[in-house]
């Protein structure tokens, strides 16, 4: 039995929408996963069955990203929000220093945990205009010295996109990618480690995938709990412990999904038409919806903006949840509108949404 037809708008910040043929997939594999008379769920994680999904997953992602053999790959538990304390426990050592680009609440956050292992400062922030843009790459300031930089590539409360990354040269260059990663291409090769939530581009909520230079890995603390070291995680193809088996079995079906549709130049193209249908509908609106992005900053993923009033904007809020529009309310933190067009949030979503806008415009004007 296939899911139902209907569909809602889901324009959630994370977890996110998923490629319907993804799930249907799933629901089709979900009680005899190909044959074992089992789910994917209820397989063992050593099983051959399931060692073909995990090294498959893994094959696929270092194709759509063009990730060098350098480079290993690894799917861990605990959220972006782990790695915060779990970068710096592994490679901020004594006597050194690490550089952190304040762009929104998650580098903040990094930036917070990271106190607590050792000596970090910022080496840009835009705090002090609101968030409304990314640093320059010329305007950040680190030392040739540090333990690494540290930047958050897209910012989902605010809605602000790294457009070019710094080459930091011998200064080991960390990313969390969590809400832009496979949604554009990028050179792997300018980082010495990047990680990513899957909830929002990769697949459900529950694996986070670590990208991470094998020389760079070379380096970090040994002093530290196992379960908090890259290296045993790297030695072990993941699979130390138990790792989140459906949850890596649906992000190995989303990057066959995402192959499908042409790879990251075919979904950057697709991303860049879905963005401008909403920002469109700010531009064109007189200051009618104020985007909270500069425009050489904005997001193609979370899409922020705010209405004349707090009134209005309830209202508009209120009808577009009416209208079936799903996860348009702002962050709790900034409030505010908030449209996430992910990779799986299909262009007919978007392109009503813009126009549901105009016509909000054109009742309340």
């Amino acid at each position: 039995m296939k899911l139902q037809t209907h569909r809602t708008y889901n324009f959630n910040a994370g977890p996110s929408a998923l490629p319907i043929s993804v799930l249907e997939k799933a629901q089709a594999e979900l009680i005899d996963f190909r044959g074992t008379g089992m789910s994917i769920m209820e397989l063992s994680h050593r099983s051959n069955a399931y060692e073909e999904i995990h090294n498959q997953a893994i094959h696929s992602l270092k194709k759509l990203l063009c990730i060098p053999d350098h480079y290993e790959i690894l799917f861990l538990q605990g959220g972006a929000s782990l790695q915060f304390s779990m970068i710096p426990m592994n490679f901020l050592q004594s006597g050194k220093k690490a550089g952190y680009v304040m762009t929104g609440s998650w580098s903040e956050k990094a930036f917070i945990e990271a106190k607590l292992f050792g000596d970090v400062y910022h080496a840009a922030s835009t705090k002090d205009d609101g968030y409304h843009s990314i640093p320059k790459v010329d305007e950040l300031q680190y030392n040739h010295q540090d333990a690494y930089l540290h930047l958050t590539s897209n910012n989902t409360i605010y809605g602000t996109q790294w457009k070019n990354y710094p080459d930091t040269g011998d200064v080991p260059l960390i990313a969390d990618m969590s809400s832009d990663i496979l949604s554009k291409p990028f050179d792997v090769n300018k980082f010495a480690l990047i990680y990513a939530g899957a909830q929002k581009n990769l697949g459900p909520s529950g694996v986070t995938v670590v990208i991470i230079r094998k020389d760079f890995l070379e380096q970090a603390n040994t002093n530290i709990p196992t379960m908090l070291k890259y290296g045993i995680h790297a030695k072990n193809n993941s699979l130390y412990n138990t790792p989140p088996t459906f949850g890596i079995y649906m992000l190995g079906e989303v990057l066959n999904w995402a192959s499908g549709l042409g790879g990251l130049d075919a979904i950057s193209e697709q991303n860049d038409k879905k963005a401008k249908l909403i920002y469109d509908a700010i531009d064109a609106s007189n200051g009618f919806y104020a985007g909270h992005a500069e425009p050489d900053s904005r997001s193609l993923m979370n899409i922020t903006f705010n209405l004349k009033s707090k009134d209005l904007e309830k209202k508009f809020l209120d009808q577009a949840k009416q209208e079936g529009f799903v996860g348009v309310n702002g962050h709790r933190s900034i409030g505010g509108c908030r449209v996430s067009a992910y990779n799986a949030v299909p262009s007919e979503a978007c392109k009503a949404f813009s126009e549901f806008m105009v016509q909000f415009q054109n009742s309340n004007s």
